[in-house]
């Protein structure tokens, strides 16, 4: 089932009726660059979107070049399920203000995102986060029409780029369409004075589950080099409170 819809004021991007979407009459073109530059050349650009304030500096940019876009949401790597929807609505009330035709995809399979994160290691768990949505970005675009594909990840100074970058070319290899390379971290002030000046929600973490316990976890702070002390496998935080000593696995099982 496809479980991808298109909303927009504006006409939807999917294929007239019977005719096959990857099927519909295209103009020659010439080939899209990969390092961003000469953009107008692409006639259509699907533009893969984490989230409402990552894509406001990239639209604004597309919009000022005159690039034909659309906005395409599929973040199924983003934890927990209240905060994916906090995400798409950001994304959605973005393309409401600004008039953006936005593909949503509601897509959520959470036992298999975290087993492909974890089947990463001891590599990066960000690698798979990157792949599956740049593998369907590039999908979707070939299928519909589309000349190229991007991301509004391209845009954040905090995700690994050179990786993003290769998992972008891998789908543009795998799908035969152009990802379109895009370097927008030095405007990530800017992006952010956008996204405030809008209200949009500003999430905390980068989108996981993992994440979200590396930025909110508690760790023992270190004073001169050491640690808090320890007695046979515990902390006493108080007189009457003692906090056990972490596993870093399941016990007991």
């Amino acid at each position: 089932r496809n479980t991808a819809a298109c909303w927009n004021s504006s006409p939807c991007c999917e294929a007239p009726p019977g005719i096959r979407a990857g099927a519909l009459p295209r103009r020659e073109t010439r080939r899209a660059p990969v390092n961003g530059k000469g953009i107008r050349n692409v006639m259509k650009l699907l533009l893969h979107a984490c989230c409402g304030p990552c894509a406001c500096y990239p639209t604004q940019a597309l919009t000022d070049e005159g690039v034909d876009f659309t906005l395409l949401f599929y973040n199924p790597n983003i934890h927990p399920y209240k905060e994916f929807k906090r995400r798409l609505a950001a994304l959605r009330e973005l393309a409401e203000k600004k008039s953006y035709r936005l593909i949503l995809d509601k897509t959520y399979p959470l036992e298999e995102c975290v087993a492909g994160m974890l089947a990463e290691r001891p590599g990066p768990r960000c690698a798979f986060c990157y792949r599956i949505r740049m593998r369907y970005a590039a999908a979707y675009a070939k299928e519909h029409g589309f000349d190229a594909f991007s991301t509004t990840l391209l845009y954040s100074p905090y995700q690994k780029h050179e990786l993003l970058v290769q998992e972008g070319r891998a789908a543009s290899e795998a799908f035969g369409l152009p990802f379109v390379e895009y370097d927008w971290r030095p405007h990530y002030q800017e992006g952010v004075d956008l996204s405030l000046e809008l209200g949009l929600y500003r999430q905390p973490y980068c989108g996981c589950v993992f994440s979200e316990r590396d930025r909110y976890e508690e760790r023992p702070k270190v004073k001169n080099g050491e640690g808090p002390r320890e007695t046979q496998g515990y902390v006493r935080v108080t007189k009457k409170i003692i906090q056990l000593e972490r596993q870093d696995h399941l016990p007991y099982l």
